[in-house]
């Protein structure tokens, strides 16, 4: 869309997905490769709608009851600060007369990319509101930039998988490598109802590195390992495989010591009910679970999770992008 004072008339809207991290959680902080795919049926969206002169920026947060001038907020508020730095980066300065309505369908603090994902969505609308076309590339980098109020020691996975909206293959420090599967995998994503912020786990685990580098180190040299075969698992179209590697997975976050109660009263009744694999998603200790399943077993699967606590389950297709439409 061209600037003009139509677009601004009638306001713009930039929205973004969530995602999931298959393979290579926490040890990406560490400079190991991870996959991380979007999650297109939960969606973050921004509206600007214009306001007359002199009333300033306000920011409407729908899901979180909060409405309150940008002036006003704290250096700190990540919403906040995705306005000023894409309105900055955007080449224009002092606080415009707008209001931004921020909706999102995916769930805080469940490692699913949730601030990523809004923090996008307002750089895309006003991107958009002010005419101008912006690269993932260069959504991805001023995303980052709220990534650190939110997570403290980000990897920089959940903006880079936001802003590309493809399953990538991302290694800290080098640019990021978009990948297409062989076949559909078919995951269900449970939600354990236990709140797990990442700045959290990630300060923890970075607590256990610190007094015993050693073993943390091997630990992320065999996680970096099973993400390489996951790659290759997916390309070739291999569900069995990666369900495997996804059980690997999740024994070696164990070990890391991000695992807990509520993850694993839901990974046992999913492996009993058919499940190819299973692991946590994301910071852990609470938070998501992320199931591959064969297609006949997705709603026995499903049950048996909301049977043991899942308080929701999501249903996403990774697929080629030949039939990517068809599953999105």
């Amino acid at each position: 869309m061209t600037a003009g004072s139509d677009t601004k008339r009638v306001g713009a809207t930039g929205t973004a997905p969530g995602k999931i991290i298959l393979l290579g959680e926490h040890a990406v902080v560490y400079g190991r490769p991870a996959i991380a795919v979007p999650v297109t049926r939960l969606q973050a969206t921004a509206h600007v709608v214009p306001l007359p002169a002199g009333t300033g920026t306000w920011i409407r947060a729908v899901d979180l009851g909060r409405y309150y001038r940008l002036h006003q907020a704290p250096a700190d508020d990540p919403l906040a600060h995705a306005v000023r730095i894409a309105w900055r980066a955007f080449g224009n300065s002092g606080e415009p007369d707008l209001e931004i309505v921020i909706h999102s369908t995916i769930p805080i603090a469940g490692g699913l990319g949730s601030g990523a994902a809004v923090a996008t969505a307002v750089v895309r609308a006003l991107a958009v509101y002010l005419g101008r076309s912006v690269s993932p590339e260069e959504v991805s980098a001023l995303v980052y930039e709220t990534e650190k109020l939110l997570h403290g020691t980000p990897s920089g996975i959940d903006n880079t998988v936001v802003a590309y909206e493809r399953p990538i293959w991302f290694r800290r420090g080098t640019p990021p490598e978009p990948f297409e599967p062989g076949t559909c995998f078919h995951l269900l994503i449970a939600d354990t109802g236990v709140s797990s912020p990442t700045r959290d786990t990630v300060a923890a685990v970075r607590a256990a590195w610190q007094a015993e580098p050693d073993h943390y180190e091997t630990l992320f040299d065999r996680i970096g390992t099973l993400v390489a075969r996951g790659r290759a698992a997916m390309m070739s179209g291999s569900p069995a495989r990666l369900g495997t590697l996804l059980d690997e997975n999740q024994e070696l976050l164990r070990q890391l010591g991000v695992s807990s109660p509520e993850i694993e009263q839901l990974l046992g009744p999913a492996k009993s009910a058919g499940a190819l694999g299973a692991k946590l998603s994301g910071g852990g200790r609470g938070g998501n679970i992320i199931v591959l399943v064969e297609p006949a077993r997705l709603e026995a699967v499903r049950r048996a999770m909301q049977q043991a606590g899942a308080v929701r389950v999501v249903e996403t297709v990774l697929a080629p992008s030949s039939r990517r439409d068809q599953s999105s």
